[in-house]
């Protein structure tokens, strides 16, 4: 069974996101702030992904997303937000969340995002398990479909699932230009239902990773 972990210090909503996912049959832990939510991830460490409300008292859904980016890039995080700025959700995907959903949501679209992204998930190690030893080249850049480990010359770069995958699209296809729609498809799968702008925000999000600004000390 899928364990899940909700992060929401608002009783009534995490009473209601908690209801629904079992409902759909996850295990779910609760947590009340970000400095609980970080001490069950230090123990249960089988919990496959987050729903975190962005404003919590204390340490932040954004700073604790940041934090856990920073040890885990495997587990999965979708940010809830009752704000509707472009800048507080892209902010979120630079973090290192996945995706986000806007408050008020229906019980249906937390489910579907929810499995959207557990899906993505599981194609991703599911690849990986059936790769064969192969290196993808493009100039100083090299991706081990084996160790899945992305470098630009001897300097590792650490990738989240959805970046590795989307690096993996883009140098499979370096002659090629692919458009928003396109890589969407591939990456997210045709049956993605967020926002199509989580390309463009994870497109910036590598490039300030690649860029030569980002090895500097």
């Amino acid at each position: 069974m899928v364990q899940i972990m909700v992060v929401e210090d608002e009783k009534s909503i995490r009473s209601f996101i908690v209801l629904n996912l079992k409902h759909a049959g996850f295990e779910v832990y609760e947590a009340e702030s970000g400095e609980e939510a970080w001490s069950i991830l230090q123990h249960e460490t089988d919990i496959q992904l987050l729903l975190l409300d962005v404003m919590l008292p204390g340490i932040s859904g954004l700073d604790l997303c940041k934090k856990i980016r920073e040890t885990n890039l495997t587990i999965g995080i979708i940010l809830l937000t009752a704000r509707v700025m472009e800048t507080d959700k892209v902010n979120g995907l630079r973090m290192g969340a996945d995706d986000y959903i806007t408050k008020p949501f229906s019980p249906v679209e937390m489910i579907a995002r929810v499995q959207s992204l557990l899906r993505r998930m599981h194609m991703t190690v599911e690849n990986a398990s059936s790769r064969k030893k192969t290196m993808l080249t493009s100039g100083p850049f090299r991706l081990s479909l084996e160790d899945e480990c992305f470098f630009k010359g001897e300097q590792l770069i650490e990738l989240t699932p959805t970046e590795f995958d989307l690096v993996k699209t883009l140098m499979e296809n370096k002659d090629c230009l692919l458009t928003r729609d396109e890589l969407l498809d591939d990456v997210w799968g045709t049956n993605f239902v967020g926002d199509t702008k989580i390309v463009d925000v994870n497109i910036r999000r590598l490039r300030q990773k690649i860029e030569e600004e980002s090895f500097k000390t």
